[in-house]
């Protein structure tokens, strides 16, 4: 069995829900976690499971899908965390997590690494940071989502940054005045973050996108 990138993530994804809940994702549920921008997406790499006999989708049930061999069995994948040449995806490593509200201590020990399409992202992503808090909801950054983080020193007034102001990590909207530095949010219940001229601020990427996991 061939499978891509994607559709190992999505069998993944099928497996998890189903141990953990005991009934699979639906289709929504699926194209939000890959950051699919609709159902169609979701169906089309089902259908694909299905053909390559590694699922079976049971007509007239909306939760309908069943494992047809363990996750991790030879006859379930083939090169698990690799894309093929005609595959255009990334396989990101998860680094950990980053404030939306005020900043937080950056733990940036690997997690887990996740597979998905380049085409959600612009620029390409180096990694993925575990967003807590809610301060950049207007963005439609939300607590739980898994931000990409385009790894660069250098960034305008006007984008979404995430910056480390002394030991701490936010992601923030960076405005950038003729005496001063400051971190909004995309929220009105929070404040401006300033940089003070005595702070050790940094830019550590440009955010460029994000995939929402299953809730």
């Amino acid at each position: 069995m061939d499978l891509t990138p994607t559709q190992q993530t999505i069998l993944a994804m099928i497996a998890e829900r189903l141990e953990a809940d005991g009934m699979p994702p639906s289709q929504t549920e699926i194209a939000r976690a890959l950051g699919f921008k609709g159902v169609r997406a979701a169906q089309y790499h089902l259908e694909a499971l299905e053909a390559a006999g590694a699922i079976e989708r049971i007509p007239g049930r909306a939760r309908g899908i069943r494992l047809l061999h363990p996750v991790g069995s030879p006859q379930a994948q083939s090169k698990p965390g690799v894309a093929s040449a005609n595959d255009d995806a990334l396989r990101l490593p998860v680094l950990g997590r980053v404030a939306a509200g005020a900043p937080i201590g950056a733990d940036a020990g690997h997690h887990d690494y996740v597979v998905l399409d380049r085409v959600f992202f612009s620029p390409s992503p180096d990694y993925l940071l575990k967003v807590k808090g809610d301060s950049m909801q207007d963005e439609g950054i939300f607590d739980g989502d898994l931000i990409g983080v385009h790894r660069t020193s250098d960034a305008r007034s006007g984008q979404i940054v995430v910056a480390r102001v002394d030991d701490e990590i936010t992601v923030k909207l960076l405005k950038i005045g003729k005496d001063r530095i400051r971190l909004l949010p995309r929220n009105p219940d929070y404040l401006p973050i300033d940089v003070k001229p005595d702070q050790d601020f940094a830019i550590e990427g440009l955010y460029c996108g994000l995939v929402r996991p299953s809730r």
